[in-house]
């Protein structure tokens, strides 16, 4: 495994980095992942020598920057199960999509949008400004710093006046995979639709939108090895057609007149202007890369391991409260949030910094959920699969070190 992983990493740059003289372990994952050469460089590659608008010209560089952007939108559909996905700049471009056109056709005054309370504000502010524009109102599902749903709260909240449910795939502040299969099953059994914010999903859990039978699915490339800037929004096509456009301008049109304007065929319907395609060509070597590790059993097996270390390490530090502990550990995924008595979360962070240790720290864009067990903030520590048992373990040591520097 040592060897295996040694290669893993030779193939991502980042991961060679020294920080304040030391080599850098990189645990800041959940904000953005860091990129193997083939994403690099097909970026740099198509910049210098295909950069021509899509969709738009005959001419060589436009076809094959055409042929590339859409390669990176057929390598999604394979890695989700989709027949087609909007491409966007990233989860929040989608959700902020999604909330705006759903509202427009499906929410009026005295509606209901269901929300979870440990919601990221991208899959939260967006259904407040669609709910304030529309008279409609938004509604939260209690979730316990455990992290598990009470599947029989959820169900006796669909009353019918609810006419979306918006919910975490994977909580970026918990870590802990939701009961999605159940909890779209309860909604659709009482004629409500699903939409999942992928963003932590899409890279710690297998995602297959069939299977799943939701109705919307949202994620960022950044997240899963591509380019910034670039996101996708997966829709069932029977509500997507039936939805308003987002944005009006080029490539989203049918035909223009000074009278009227008809709009094009999904999924350009809601892809107006020029996008970022060099960055959405790109995922098509970043799906590649996620998909050899997804599919190596062995580092999976591997990556369990470290998830089950810190679990138990983490908690015999002096004072640490460790959020999104479920009774199955199976539903816990490689983020770790984390607060600890005497200690302010950015100091901690900061000493880890220059210890080698990337950390984030905060409110973690999920300032209600977080700011009921702390006024300061959490420490967060996030994983991938290209992290290491040795990269925990000095995680770990460090984090002990750092927190006997400031009591």
């Amino acid at each position: 495994m040592d060897k295996k992983l040694a290669e893993i990493r030779k193939r991502v740059p980042a991961l060679s980095l020294q920080v304040a003289g030391r080599d850098l372990v990189y645990l800041d994952n959940a904000a953005t992942s860091q990129k193997p050469y083939s994403v690099l460089q097909m970026q740099t590659s198509l910049s210098e020598a295909a950069s021509g608008n899509v969709h738009r010209a005959i001419h060589r560089l436009s076809v094959e920057a055409t042929e590339a952007y859409e390669a990176g939108r057929a390598a999604v559909c394979r890695f989700i199960n989709a027949d087609s996905v909007i491409l966007t700049s990233g989860a929040t471009a989608s959700l902020n999509l999604l909330a705006f056109c759903f509202a427009e056709r499906y929410l009026g005054p005295g509606d209901k949008v269901l929300l979870t309370e440990a919601e990221h504000h991208s899959n939260l502010v967006p259904w407040q400004m669609a709910c304030a524009r529309k008279g409609a109102e938004v509604c939260f599902l209690p979730i316990d710093e455990s992290g598990e749903p009470d599947l029989e709260v959820f169900a006796r909240s669909l009353d019918s006046r609810v006419k979306l449910v918006a919910l975490p795939h994977i909580s970026n502040i918990l870590g802990v995979v939701n009961p999605l299969e159940e909890m779209i099953s309860i909604a659709h059994s009482r004629g409500i639709p699903v939409a999942v914010d992928g963003a932590q999903g899409i890279v710690h859990a297998k995602v297959d939108v069939q299977a799943l039978d939701c109705d919307f699915y949202a994620f960022s490339g950044h997240k899963i090895y591509a380019p910034t800037g670039t996101g996708v929004l997966y829709g069932r096509r029977s509500l997507l057609e039936e939805m308003p456009p987002y944005m009006g301008g080029g490539d989203m049109v049918g035909h223009v007149s000074y009278g009227q304007t008809t709009y094009n065929e999904l999924p350009l319907k809601f892809e107006a202007g020029t996008p970022n395609f060099t960055g959405a060509a790109c995922f098509a070597p970043a799906l590649t890369f996620a998909s050899e590790l997804r599919e190596d059993a062995e580092l999976q097996a591997y990556g369990r391991k470290i998830t089950e270390y810190l679990m138990e390490a983490l908690p015999t530090i002096d004072g640490l409260k460790l959020y999104g502990v479920p009774k199955d550990i199976g539903r816990k995924s490689g983020v770790f949030s984390m607060t600890i008595e005497g200690t302010h979360p950015s100091d901690l962070a900061q000493l880890l910094d220059q210890m080698g240790i990337a950390v984030r720290s905060g409110l973690m864009c999920a300032e209600p959920f977080v700011s009921k067990y702390s006024q300061t903030g959490m420490l967060r520590a996030s994983l991938l699969p290209y992290n290491t048992m040795d990269e925990a373990e000095y995680f770990v040591q460090s984090l002990r070190r750092a927190v006997k520097m400031l009591r």
